[in-house]
């Protein structure tokens, strides 16, 4: 085996149900190094592989929507049972200032809890925006609360908070709570727009995107971004998302 591809085994401990198709499994192992905004490769053998976010550390998590026919079957797991873990990959988030702004879009608010304790813990301010289609999909809106930050939630059919889109939120609250940074995983639409917000107001931005990973680990080429999503960030040509990203770093000036 490839030593960069090497795994470790762990064991499910727990499984807690966050929407009607959305559970976070937590196992019995930390993950260690790991940062807000990375992600593994889970190896379930005989079946493949596919990465998710890392959602916590310790002990190591993952919030997976039953989304595909893999994922359907991490959905199955049973406590006691084991996975094989690569990882973790890619550079996440890095906290800039003491007010943050974080901004989740459906399953994309999954990596920001992590962020959020780690903010929290420095004794930073911290105000959430999620968005979803309506109320039963918004997601860890009640664990962001409970953590200590304030949530504004965006639905697109008014069932729940501000009827509209994440953005629109995000909006709101880049004028009344006027953040250092702003943190964004979600939907490519949601992070383009939330780019192009950000450019006009020269508001510092880390935006963490989702593509098709095969290797994680830079060699295939599958994870470049699209021009019309890699222009709307200015992100250069050859980025990949598994070995540059998943988070890109847009007007944030260098760490000196």
């Amino acid at each position: 085996m490839n030593p960069t591809t090497s795994y470790d085994a762990y064991c499910l401990k727990a499984k807690r149900c966050e929407t009607a198709n959305v559970n976070t499994l937590i196992f019995d192992h930390t993950l260690q190094r790991a940062e807000p905004g990375q992600f593994v490769m889970l190896w379930l053998p005989g079946i493949g592989e596919k990465p998710f976010c890392v959602a916590d550390a310790a002990p190591f998590s993952i919030t997976v929507a039953n989304a595909g026919e893999f994922s359907a079957l991490v959905h199955q797991m049973r406590i006691g049972d084991r996975v094989w873990i690569r990882g973790p990959y890619g550079h996440g988030f890095k906290l800039r200032g003491q007010k943050h702004l974080l901004v989740g879009g459906g399953y994309g608010a999954a990596p920001l809890l992590f962020l959020v304790k780690l903010a929290l813990k420095r004794g930073h301010a911290v105000q959430v925006c999620l968005g979803a289609r309506s109320a039963e999909d918004i997601l860890l809106a009640d664990a962001f609360h409970h953590a200590g930050c304030t949530v504004m939630v965006a639905t697109q059919d008014g069932s729940r908070g501000l009827q509209g889109l994440a953005t629109h939120a995000a909006e709101q609250a880049l004028r009344d709570f006027q953040p250092d940074m702003l943190y964004a995983c979600g939907p490519l639409p949601m992070l383009s727009a939330l780019a192009l917000i950000c450019r006009e107001k020269t508001v510092p931005a880390q935006l963490s995107y989702e593509a098709l990973m095969r290797c994680g680990i830079g060699l295939c080429g599958s994870c470049e971004l699209d021009g019309q999503t890699r222009a709307a960030a200015a992100i250069p040509p050859g980025w990949l998302t598994c070995k540059d990203g998943p988070v890109f770093l847009m007007n944030v000036e260098p760490e000196i």
